[in-house]
């Protein structure tokens, strides 16, 4: 019997482990999309107990932030929403949690968590009920008065050399420009450009963030679908000029409707006068956004990326109760790999198809992502057209075995840009250990199994590509 999670976790062959540890384990972190409070980095905030950086809750602006997995786990327990994301005593939430993991076997969470609580605290013990008021206290101490357990300690100690942070179009970058100016933090922190609600037309809200744009880009209004066009054309220079390295589109579907300007315009005043819009309508709004932002991009050397086949909000009263992003989504089964081919195809007509990294959240689309993706390859650019790591539901063992399986059967896994964290948290760089196990136990075995030649040049090149060396070149680092 194995020991539990040693340093050989998840490695079953010699070697697995010779690419882990001598290859994989020490390369720095390229974290290209996250969630990360860029203010939180520049204040380098401290945590006071580990239900502050695990499970967090309602901030002082009322506003929900935390971990979602987490949340969900919670819930399918029994545990009720006070102890969640509510306001019950920390110490009463952490030992739901940890009666909670306990009955996780199986489910990445729990090996996330132990991952966590090993590399940034140095606690080997299992997380049980048992255990629970010794790992608080000595997690909270540190928390409390390591100097390395800081926002940015907890960054340095990941070995991160980049952050690609969330952000929308009417964002300052006010703290993204005071990290940059900061000589003492040497790691790149960038923002990402997120316009969904520019893209959004058909929700609740559109109107007033139309109004919020306009006086973003210093306008009384935007009028027409034009100048909704231009506006976030000059956002994403200004984001540009901030350190952007690429940008970010989530849809329940990719659309792909081309229409002319005049056509989008008047989509555009119809929804300004407050009136439903079809489903077609909506579609060939938001293609028009796609194909002029898409052509920025490329420009502008900014990588799309687009992450799609999200049921979102699917509890419609706790939606009400708690608003979006509280562990409510599910995968969805959108068929729409001919819109993505169409908008890449649109654009790569005149050459201006920029770097895109395509993701599901439905596992089923990997075969067909593995493929569509080898359509629009440049033969300039290695691995320019992207099938992304295995993505929220699907970011376990599982998962990203089958992800990376489906691109080295159907592509080239060497050009893999590799792991992200898509998290809110300042621990979950421990995902990115978790997905290196995974890699190197799976070349490994093809090495084993003799399908791939033990030649530890060309291994390490492939294995330190993905776990940093692609993700540098790709995103300009």
């Amino acid at each position: 019997m194995k020991t539990f999670m040693d340093k050989d976790f998840l490695l079953e062959t010699e070697t697995a482990k010779h690419l882990y540890h001598d290859y994989a384990k020490s390369m720095p972190l390229a974290d290209y999309h996250c969630h990360l409070n860029p203010q939180e980095i520049y204040e380098d905030r401290r945590f006071q107990n580990l239900t502050e950086v695990w499970l967090g809750g309602m901030d002082e602006k009322g506003n929900l932030a935390g971990d979602h997995y987490k949340w969900r786990l919670l819930r399918a327990n029994g545990v009720s929403e006070d102890f969640v994301t509510g306001n019950q005593d920390p110490y009463a939430r952490f030992l739901k949690l940890a009666e909670t993991l306990e009955m996780a076997i199986g489910n990445p969470m729990y090996h996330w968590c132990h991952l966590e609580l090993q590399q940034f605290f140095g606690v080997t013990e299992p997380l049980t009920t048992e255990s629970a008021p010794r790992i608080w206290e000595h997690c909270n101490h540190l928390l409390q008065n390591d100097p390395d357990m800081t926002a940015r300690g907890l960054i340095r100690k990941a070995n991160v050399a980049f952050i690609g942070t969330t952000d929308d179009p009417v964002d300052s970058l006010e703290y993204h420009a005071k990290i940059a100016a900061d000589e003492s933090f040497q790691v790149k922190v960038c923002p990402s450009f997120r316009p969904d609600k520019a893209m959004n037309i058909h929700k609740e809200g559109f109107l007033s963030y139309m109004q919020t744009l306009a006086q973003t880009v210093g306008k009384a209004q935007l009028a027409t679908a034009q100048e909704v066009c231009d506006a976030l054309v000059q956002r994403v220079e200004y984001f540009h000029r901030h350190g952007c390295r690429a940008s970010d589109h989530g849809f329940e579907s990719v659309p792909f409707r081309p229409i002319t300007m005049d056509e989008a315009n008047a989509i555009y005043q119809k929804a300004l006068q407050g009136a439903a819009l079809t489903e077609e309508e909506v579609a060939g709004y938001q293609t028009t956004l796609m194909l002029t932002l898409g052509k920025t991009y490329h420009r502008l050397g900014i990588v799309m990326q687009l992450h799609y086949s999200c049921l979102r909000n699917t509890n419609t009263r706790m939606f009400k109760k708690l608003g979006a992003d509280a562990g409510y989504d599910a995968t969805a089964q959108n068929i729409c790999g001919s819109n993505i081919a169409g908008l890449l195809s649109a654009l790569d007509e005149n050459n201006q198809c920029p770097k895109t990294i395509l993701y599901s959240l439905n596992p089923a689309d990997n075969q067909q992502l593995g493929t569509l993706i080898g359509g629009f390859q440049d033969g300039i650019t290695p691995g320019k057209i992207q099938h992304g790591s295995a993505w929220w539901f699907n970011d376990h063992k599982t998962g990203m075995q089958d992800q990376m399986i489906s691109l080295a059967n159907l592509g080239l896994l060497g050009n893999f840009v590799g792991m992200l964290t898509d998290s809110r948290s300042f621990l979950s760089y421990a995902r990115h250990d978790y997905f290196r196990r995974i890699l190197c136990n799976l070349i490994g075995n093809w090495v084993e199994n003799g399908e791939y030649p033990n030649s530890d040049s060309s291994l390490k090149k492939i294995v330190q590509g993905i776990c940093y060396y692609n993700a540098e070149r790709y995103f300009d680092i």
